[in-house]
């Protein structure tokens, strides 16, 4: 299955600010604080440049081999936003737009190509990227138990032309919260032709410990254990699973069309975040960056049906970003 469409509900679900439940109950209001902790993008203004560090490549292309090379310099650029629409009396039902938005930069060199005798030119490849989705949020209760349900509606473009048009749902039941333990499970169901499973589960686990440590598990996005560092700061080390994408616009003798490229990615490394202002925190990440899986399929096809399955060797990462979250 696609884990790019998981990781865009996360967001979803979580894109309320602490200021819509001001007078809510306590396990929305605890909930969604809950939720901007853990996902920088879910607060109201968040703004990431990531630098990639240097990597070989190989491609295929239906099934043989098609080009390799270097990738010598490749950045990325996220600016994301949370936008309440709407806020029922009850503080349980919310309506809210979520918008992003990625630059992403490719410089490659050393380009061998199949059939071809000689280094073709170094090359530098851009692709812009935009989604916009509209969510609303229930809170209630079953079994005695506080539980949300989401439902969203998606669509997404590059800088070309609009591209699709995707559905979420999610339930979501907290089974336990309280100072120490918070641990969360859920289905999520994807309206999404491209999704090869159509329903997922969700589990969260986390832990403060005595020591001051912290215990952070989010399957199947992360695993982290994090410590308070510096009065306003917070360490974490681990592994966090990343889903990227963007659209092609291909004319050539071989592909004509469009089609999407969808990566899944294992950063593994340190974070640093501290609130320097009331309202601003910064964030700093750093380790090594895997790409698991990469390919290239026409647009909403299944990734099993790929036209191009990328390859490249492990590379150093370093992101730096700040979010604005005014409540």
């Amino acid at each position: 299955m696609k884990i790019r469409p998981f990781f865009n509900l996360l967001i979803l679900v979580s894109s309320f600010s602490y200021s819509q439940l001001s007078n809510s109950s306590s396990t929305a209001k605890e909930t969604l604080k809950y939720i901007n902790d853990k996902f920088p993008t879910t607060r109201n203004f968040d703004l990431q440049y990531e630098q990639l560090g240097k990597t070989n490549y190989e491609s295929d292309l239906f099934g043989e081999t098609f080009e390799k090379g270097e990738i010598k310099n490749h950045s990325k650029l996220k600016f994301a936003s949370n936008i309440k629409l709407y806020t029922s009396e009850s503080k349980k039902f919310f309506i809210t737009n979520s918008f992003r938005y990625k630059y992403e930069s490719y410089q490659l060199g050393g380009i061998k190509r199949s059939g071809f005798d000689t280094e073709i030119q170094d090359q530098k490849r851009e692709f812009h990227y935009f989604s916009d989705a509209v969510s609303a949020t229930y809170f209630s209760s079953l079994f005695k138990k506080p539980i949300f349900y989401n439902a969203s509606l998606a669509v997404d473009a590059n800088d070309k032309a609009f591209q699709r048009v995707k559905g979420f749902a999610s339930a979501t039941m907290i089974l336990k919260s309280n100072e120490n333990t918070t641990i969360t499970v859920g289905l999520l169901a994807f309206i999404d032709p491209s999704v090869i499973a159509p329903v997922a589960p969700v589990f969260s686990y986390e832990h403060r410990f005595a020591n001051s440590w912290q215990l952070d598990v989010t399957l199947p996005q992360r695993v982290m254990v994090k410590h308070k560092l510096l009065e306003n700061g917070r360490i974490s080390l681990g592994t966090e699973l990343n889903s990227e994408n963007f659209y092609l616009n291909l004319n050539n003798d071989r592909l004509n069309g469009i089609y999407e490229l969808n990566q899944i990615e294992l950063k593994s490394g340190i974070t640093y975040e501290y609130q320097f202002m009331p309202n601003f925190i910064g964030t700093f990440k750093g380790g090594i960056n895997n790409v698991l899986n990469s390919r290239i399929t026409e647009r909403g096809e299944q990734t099993t049906k790929y036209v191009i399955d990328n390859k490249q060797d492990a590379q150093f990462y370093l992101n730096v970003g700040i979010s604005y979250n005014p409540f």
